[in-house]
């Protein structure tokens, strides 16, 4: 693929979700991990990145503190709160059931 692909802003939202699942990070790891599991096919840029976190902390799905990143510069970490894991669970339930349809009509149409 030579282009990126544009992410849909719930799909950036279940991303995000997904990758602070076990680790507090900060917004440039987070957007370096989602890139890196994706084999760079995912790039997620600040202007799309630092507005979902922001939404996401309005929802109460993720919190934030700040600490210090890896280079010794002040961060903000998110990590999830109750409600966001129970929310990343729905999100991954629906995301297979849709992702299941999909693959069914790609096949039979």
């Amino acid at each position: 693929m030579t282009k990126p692909t544009d992410l849909v802003q719930g799909t950036l939202d279940l991303l995000i979700l997904r990758t602070i699942q076990t680790d507090a990070m900060h917004g440039w790891a987070i957007a370096q991990r989602i890139q890196s599991l994706s084999k760079d096919v995912l790039q997620v840029n600040q202007g799309s990145l630092y507005p979902a976190l922001q939404r996401l902390e309005r929802q109460g799905l993720i919190t934030a503190d700040w600490g210090v990143s890896e280079n010794n510069r002040r961060a903000r970490f998110y990590r999830l709160t109750p409600a966001g894991r129970r929310r990343l669970q729905q999100e991954r339930n629906d995301w297979d059931r849709l992702s299941a349809a999909i693959s069914l009509v790609m096949r039979t149409a």
